[in-house]
């Protein structure tokens, strides 16, 4: 690529590269239905062969030329390293072999905890959601949970109307008094405005890098609660040519993800 050749690329699919540069050669990942799926797989074809992708319907480990469309899509069982099911997935989690769970969801506050149940009171809700599924155990018990969601401040909530996946409840130690493993909990969130980790002491969401054209005024703009943010934030590096080109000619040809707008 010259120096002048400009590269275009949406919201989306930043998101998506950003995410999965995050994820390891080496490591096991268990994946939401959707845009997790697509970095998971990105992360597997271009620079961690070996990662280990886990689905919640039973699939572990399997080759997939592209992405499933849910969890239960044949194509995460195909050549896998194994078909199992449910409870030994989470069995998986609970014995401390997952390090990372990749989730989305309607909502997310200040500690990383995700609602994807209800909007609105639990028994007269304005919206019901999917639910759970298996994004409780995997944020609960998987070693560090990664979480992918549009930015914006319906979305960034002070506080979200159902706990569905536990982040670090409601600050330092809330985790482990209810039961939760030590040392697990929200690790990255990635968004179309920028990429957030949590505070070791506090455990708040902090801003870690804006996306490329995002200020920090616009992150305080779209956020329900107070971040965190340090005096120096850096930028993320946009998207390489060889990054979107397997991401669109490989992981979603068919635009089913990266054409959302």
């Amino acid at each position: 690529m010259s120096s002048k050749e400009k590269v275009y690329y949406n919201d989306i699919e930043l998101m998506v590269v950003s995410a999965s540069r995050v994820l390891e050669d080496k490591k096991t990942v268990v994946v939401g239905t959707g845009i997790p799926m697509v970095a998971a797989l990105l992360a597997k074809k271009l620079h961690a062969p070996n990662l280990i992708l886990i689905f919640e319907a039973g699939g572990i480990g399997p080759e997939m030329f592209t992405f499933p469309l849910s969890v239960g899509d044949s194509r995460t069982t195909f050549r896998a390293l194994k078909t199992s099911d449910m409870p030994e997935v989470f069995e998986m989690c609970q014995s401390g072999m997952v390090d990372y769970a990749f989730l989305g969801g309607a909502q997310v506050d200040m500690y990383g905890n995700i609602n994807s149940t209800v909007i609105g009171d639990y028994y007269a809700p304005k919206v019901r959601l999917p639910g759970s599924g298996g994004a409780n155990a995997f944020a609960s018990l998987a070693w560090r949970t990664l979480i992918i969601m549009k930015h914006e401040k319906r979305r960034f909530v002070e506080r979200v109307d159902f706990i569905t996946s536990p982040g670090y409840l409601d600050g330092p130690g809330a985790r482990e008094k209810i039961g939760l493993p030590p040392g697990t909990g929200p690790y990255r969130v990635f968004t179309d405005k920028g990429i957030f980790d949590f505070d070791e002491k506090t455990k708040r969401m902090r801003l870690m890098a804006l996306n490329p054209g995002v200020t920090v005024d616009d992150i305080i703009a779209n956020t329900g609660f107070e971040l965190i943010i340090p005096k120096k934030v850096r930028e993320v590096e946009p998207p390489t040519l060889e990054e979107l080109k397997t991401l669109r000619e490989e992981v979603d040809p068919h635009r089913i993800i990266i054409g959302r707008r």
